[in-house]
């Protein structure tokens, strides 16, 4: 039976759970009730008293007043938001905040875009009946950080920058001190902006009703004619951003409060490295090598070099000497685009990209469990998670919006398991931090299975109902070495059998894994073993479950989804089967190839051998982000022709024959799907920077030189296309996508969906697979001259090789790469924090400053390859996943002497 109240005497259906304020909101619009300290993605606090309503309870005709945001909606209850006594009171408190504000809105940064001027003139503010008091917060504002900045002169003391920092980010940075009339707002322990442990997310300047606290954008965006609403393009969470733009400048970004991948939040990659996109490195013009020199030229010159070159190797060695490698920085039509050029126009299935290279352990190992090699459910889940299981990620630095939805849960009370090499952020607050040798995540998750089956926790009806293999399964896992795992790992079996208990005896338990578990010589195994703890404990197919990974990269699930990998054409269709093969035919109007392709690894090594002669790469640079970089130089300089589609000179473009600038996200639309499937819309902000182009216009315009007819690029086009070709794709349309998108597959009607696997899998029943721990061959073949091992990471300030981060801002705030090293080892080695080391591999040596923490484990070191100065992939090794070639960039032998 439906349930009333009352607004102004006209009766209104009211939702249960809801306060008085979302109720007059639903029904008389989100200004009707003016407010100062809410905000859509901060609970209710009560500190201002704006949104005071007189209500009347049934049964008693006496008016109160109340604070509609936090007082609940009852049935029958009269609502009165705008009598004449409420109108006087809301004066009033306005009267008595201005007091203590100065008043000089004119001069003010935040004029014309500031809430508290804003609800003044809507309550009716004229002129100010108290007398003008000392300004108690007038000190000097704090301009020390790179992007934020505070005049608390400015403050009202609503409290909505503590609660932003707490509730959203979780970092705990801002915080009120003193009393009374002396009340304010401090950073970490009274400290500068710089000096705080503040992470610039920015979500306490959004938060901010006036230019209490801002950023040094935020004052331009009031002179925006529009915003446009996109996608990030740093990682796999998918974050929205509100581009505020005049012209082809763009002013500044915030994040939208209605978008369903980050809420109003971001962090300080999206929200504020974005001076990258018109900054005077980037690549303005195509340029072709003469004799041994780039020179610049036009696009029609450097297009009939490349149609020429390439028309001539495939005449000459066949299609099959030719590769591409595309990029899951682009669109999801972008790299759809590569691939059916390099399969449909150069006839050869050597197409990869980085995708493949960082998660295809993950597509391997969750297609062979599931059927399906994608998160199985959504980050909202987290609300209705009991434990979460984080695994080889370090989400708040590599995720930074799902990291801290995490901790948010972890600090409500939630079980927090992490297996980690590092004491991450995560692992700090855990109930459980399993800190294991580099290398052994099999080791530990066996130890894990083997515990739960032990105790006999598993999910007996799950088992029965959708699972095979089970009883031969079981029995691997009781027969295993508890001791000699126990041994390689590191981990105290105790501890592993605690967090196993806890994982198997929550009703909803979710996993989340990252790079630290696929970049491994047993990456496809380790995802494997992930997959079988989920199942075995019937951790899949509802809310709050399930097995979940973090991408690395912002387009990783759709480059792949779009067919980027030599044997996977779009919608992962196996290139081998005839069938597949001719439905791609009768789209793209040519034989498709149905020799096997080759994988990134194997376009070098081919290079190497003279049998690859021309190599196309959209986005990517190879030199500084591969591993053993100087077998990666030999091959790019074996090629006969090598042609690069970059925003900036990179290390990789120093051996390009032709490089092609390429437009930012910014200047192109299309789409990103992110790491839970979700497909969105990215809209282009500004024109592309004069001489460049989108890089699905490159490939189309080789396309037609190269004599097959493809019509420019238009995106909302080319998922026409798609969407005729992946399966998961087919009720997808630019309309349909809206705002949040839609997480694949998407059904005829447009229906898409949040969980996977809710009846069955994919190949029917889930498969459960054993596999027992292996050492790396890379500690195998050099662990005995190079006793450490070196695992690489991110730092939150920069993404990958950096070449966007390192020109903004960002590289204020972290400047180079250090090399963590535990005190143990620093002392034995006589190593002092900030001191340049030498760190060495059987493939070199670099120079790195050392940063001593207990971040890592005695024997274990760390790093990141932000800076090409490092060149840290210079000693990473060639030692490859077994089963699907991604590169183990976790596990290095090494040794490390003072420089």
């Amino acid at each position: 039976m439906k349930k009333i109240a009352y607004i102004n005497d006209k009766a209104y259906e009211i939702k249960e759970g809801e306060t008085i304020l979302t109720f007059i909101r639903r029904y008389m619009g989100q200004t009707y009730v003016p407010t100062l300290c809410d905000a859509p993605n901060l609970e209710p606090f009560g500190s201002c008293r704006m949104c005071s309503v007189e209500v009347a309870r049934p049964g008693n005709g006496a008016l109160k007043t109340v604070a509609s945001c936090h007082t609940p909606v009852e049935e029958n209850l009269q609502i009165y938001p705008d009598s004449e006594s409420v109108q006087r009171l809301r004066r009033n408190i306005m009267e008595l905040v201005l007091t203590d504000h100065p008043l000089d809105c004119l001069t003010c940064e935040a004029n014309g875009d500031c809430e508290l001027q804003d609800v003044a003139a809507q309550v009716g503010i004229r002129k100010v009946r108290y007398p003008e008091g000392r300004n108690h917060l007038d000190r000097p504002m704090d301009e020390s950080h790179p992007y934020m900045r505070t005049d608390l002169s400015k403050c009202i003391n609503c409290s909505k920058c503590v609660r932003a920092c707490d509730e959203v980010q979780g970092e705990f940075v801002l915080s009120m001190a003193g009393r009374g009339f002396e009340s304010h707002i401090i950073k970490g322990m009274d400290t500068s902006f710089a000096d705080s442990y503040c992470v610039s997310c920015g979500a306490c300047a959004q938060a901010c009703p006036t230019a209490a606290i801002t950023d040094i954008f935020q004052s331009a965006a009031k002179h925006a004619t529009e915003e446009v609403r996109t996608v990030c393009t740093y990682c796999g969470v998918g974050c929205n951003l509100s581009v505020a733009k005049h012209g082809d400048s763009i002013l500044s970004i915030s994040a939208p409060y209605d978008a369903a991948v980050n809420q109003g939040h971001t962090c300080l990659k999206g929200r504020y490295a974005f001076r990258f996109y018109n900054h005077p490195d980037r690549l303005r013009s195509p340029m072709v090598r003469k004799n041994g020199k780039l020179e610049e030229v036009s696009w029609d010159e450097a297009y009939d070099f490349i149609a020429e070159k390439l028309k001539s190797i495939k005449s000459n060695y066949g299609p099959d000497a030719i590769a591409g490698i595309s990029s899951a920085r682009c669109t999801n039509e972008e790299n759809y685009l590569m691939q059916k050029f390099i399969r449909a126009v150069v006839g050869t299935n050597n197409i990869d990209g980085c995708a493949r290279v960082c998660h295809s352990p993950t597509a391997l190992g969750m297609q062979r469990t599931f059927g399906t090699g994608a998160a199985t459910n959504s980050i909202e889940d987290l609300k209705f998670t009991d434990c979460m299981l984080v695994i080889g990620a370090n989400p708040t630095a590599a995720h930074p919006v799902t990291g801290a939805k995490i901790k948010q849960q972890a600090m409500k009370g939630k079980t927090l398991i992490v297996l980690d090499p590092r004491r991450t952020d995560l692992a700090r607050m855990a109930n459980y931090h399993l800190q294991l040798k580099p290398g052994t995540n099999v080791a530990v998750m066996n130890m894990m299975l083997h515990y739960i089956l032990a105790e006999g926790l598993e999910d007996r009806n799950f088992i029965e109902n959708r699972l095979d293999g089970y009883d031969e399964f079981r029995q691997h896992i009781l027969d295993l070495d508890i001791d000699r795992l126990e041994r390689e790992s590191g981990v105290d079996r105790n501890l592993v059998r605690e967090a196993a208990m806890a994982y198997a005896n929550a009703p909803n338990a979710m996993s989340f894994h990252g790079l630290g578990v696929t970049e491994h010589y047993q990456g496809t195994y380790g995802v494997m073993l992930i997959a079988d703890l989920a199942m075995v404990t019937g951790n899949i197919g509802r809310r709050g479950v399930g097995v979940n990974p973090l991408r690395g990269q912002n387009n990783v699930q759709g480059a792949a989804d779009m067919g980027v990998q030599p044997h996977q054409g779009p919608g992962y269709l196996d290139m081998h089967n005839e069938g597949y093969r001719r439905m791609y035919e009768e789209v793209y109007g040519v034989p498709m190839p149905d020799r096997p392709g080759l994988k990134i690894p194997e376009m070098f090594d081919a290079a190497r051998e003279g049998k690859l002669k021309a190599l196309w790469i959209m986005g990517e640079d190879v030199v500084q982000t591969e591993p053993n970089t100087h077998a990666v130089r030999e091959a790019l300089k074996s090629l006969d022709l090598f042609i690069l589609q970059e925003l900036f000179l990179s290390d990789t473009a120093e051996y390009a024959d032709v490089i092609l600038p390429a437009s930012s996200f910014f200047e192109k639309s299309g789409t990103f799907t992110n790491g839970e499937r979700r497909v969105q819309r990215v809209n282009r902000v500004v024109d592309p920077l004069p001489g460049t182009k989108p890089d699905g216009q490159i490939v189309v315009d080789i396309m037609n030189r190269m004599g097959y007819p493809q019509p420019d690029y238009d995106a909302a086009e080319m998922l026409k296309e798609i969407s005729r070709v992946v399966p998961f794709f087919k009720g997808i349309t630019w309309e349909r996508l809206g705002k949040n998108g839609l997480q694949w597959p998407v059904a005829d009607d447009g229906t898409d969906t949040q969980i996977l696997h809710t009846e069955s899998f994919k190949i029917g029943k889930g498969r459960l697979y054993f596999v027992d721990y292996e050492e790396s061959l890379e500690i195998q073949e050099n662990g005995a001259a190079y006793p450490f091992i070196l695992t690489t990471n991110r730092e939150l300030e920069h993404y990958n090789s950096g070449s966007m981060t390192r020109l903004t801002n960002n590289a204020l705030i972290r400047q180079e790469d250090y090399l963590y090293i535990n005190p143990e080892d620093a002392a034995e080695k006589g190593i002092r924090d900030g001191e340049k080391v030498k760190l060495s591999s059987p493939r070199g040596s670099i120079s790195i400053r050392a940063k001593v923490s207990e971040v890592v484990k005695p024997g274990v070191l760390s790093s990141t390859f932000h800076f090409p100065e490092i060149m840290l992939n210079e000693i990473t090794s060639s030692v490859h996943d077994t089963q699907a070639k991604c590169p183990e960039y976790k596990v290095v032998a090494v040794d490390v002497v003072k420089a």
